[in-house]
């Protein structure tokens, strides 16, 4: 007797694909079924409890506090660890700029974060660039966002300090994942204690992960900076128009958006190009 034997249909590899893997999760304690279909991307984790990787911080934070000569380091605290932030005084400030680095750096990192906190410094504006929460080096963005709310917690306590000194215009300086937590913050706090925003390279994400809400750009009322370089992730270059529309929804004459030619999304060999097109900008609030 001869028996058929029929291709599988799609359907039924994805049943048993899902099958599969419900019934190896429930055989070995601790593991999770994925059975997310495979055409459609992950999701950023809901883990209310995660915290950064306090032991790689104290690691950077090893690394670069003795090498600071240009401004001094100081501890802050964010009610629940202590973390660095470099405060860069200009003489006869006009203000105060609050600097936010992109993933997984730091508060001194050679590209885009350095030359803004010197060189602003240089141009009258008081400079403090915070340590931002990190994970290990090979987390995603996806990996990040649970950490939005601990980020939001470091901004506002960096607000607080220059608070304390009197320091009455403060403008929010954001890079990459830096950009991410920035908007996040404006989500819960509005632009309270602010009187700019400049986002610098804003968008940006890893592959088949999207943006776990849209930015938040529309509600600021306060002058924007949308700065992204010329050889920037298409993400970002893709984002542009939205991004501009949004600016102007929120209604501030001054909002501008600018490509700095040259650069890439880091804006690696660009730190003074990028420093003189802010501060230009900044002359203008």
């Amino acid at each position: 007797m001869i028996r058929s034997i029929l291709a599988p249909t799609k359907t039924s590899l994805t049943l048993s694909v899902l099958m599969s893997a419900v019934l190896l999760a429930a055989a070995v304690p601790g593991l999770r079924a994925d059975t997310t279909p495979q055409n459609e991307p992950a999701l950023p984790s809901e883990n209310s409890a995660a915290v950064p990787d306090y032991a790689r911080e104290k690691r950077l934070d090893n690394e670069i506090r003795d090498a600071i000569f240009d401004g001094e380091v100081v501890d802050l605290y964010d009610g629940t660890e202590d973390f660095m932030a470099i405060q860069t005084d200009a003489d006869d400030a006009k203000g105060a700029a609050i600097i936010l680095h992109g993933r997984g750096f730091h508060p001194d990192w050679a590209d885009t974060i350095n030359p803004l906190r010197v060189g602003l410094a240089e141009q009258g504006w008081t400079t403090l660039s915070v340590q931002l929460p990190v994970l290990e080096k090979q987390a995603k963005y996806y990996d990040y966002v649970p950490l939005f709310p601990n980020a939001n917690l470091r901004i506002t306590a960096a607000l607080e300090h220059l608070k304390e000194q009197d320091i009455s215009t403060v403008v929010l300086i954001a890079h990459s994942c830096g950009g991410h937590m920035a908007m996040d913050w404006v989500r819960k706090h509005g632009e309270t204690g602010i009187d700019a925003f400049v986002g610098l390279g804003l968008g940006a994400t890893d592959y088949r992960q999207f943006m776990a809400e849209p930015f938040p750009l529309d509600k600021l009322t306060v002058p924007v900076f949308d700065v992204y370089g010329e050889n920037e992730y298409p993400a970002v270059i893709k984002m542009a128009p939205e991004r501009l529309k949004l600016m102007q929804a929120g209604g501030n004459a001054k909002s501008e958006q600018a490509v700095l030619p040259g650069a890439d999304h880091y804006f690696k060999e660009k730190g003074d190009e990028l420093t003189e097109l802010v501060s230009a900008w900044l002359e203008k609030l």
